[in-house]
């Protein structure tokens, strides 16, 4: 987060001119220590945890069961 310490403040980042002034007194300001976070690339996603997996289990059977009903109805079986 950009800062000025002569005018005391905080600015927002599309506040600050081009050339790194400060809009108001026209000083250069800090650049701020927030960084961004690094990432890794390598880094695989996490694994989906049992309770989704349990879920889509149990969506499979539920659709299953109401396509064999669906079936069941139009063919008359």
């Amino acid at each position: 987060m950009p800062w000025c310490a002569t005018c005391d403040r905080f600015l927002s980042p599309a506040t600050v001119h081009a050339d790194g002034t400060c809009p108001t007194c026209g000083r250069a300001i800090e650049a701020g220590g927030a960084h961004a976070p690094e990432v890794d690339v390598d880094d695989a996603p996490p694994p989906l945890p049992w309770h989704l997996w349990l879920l889509l289990a149990a969506l499979a059977v539920y659709l299953g069961y109401r396509a064999f009903q669906g079936l069941e109805w139009v063919f008359g079986i």
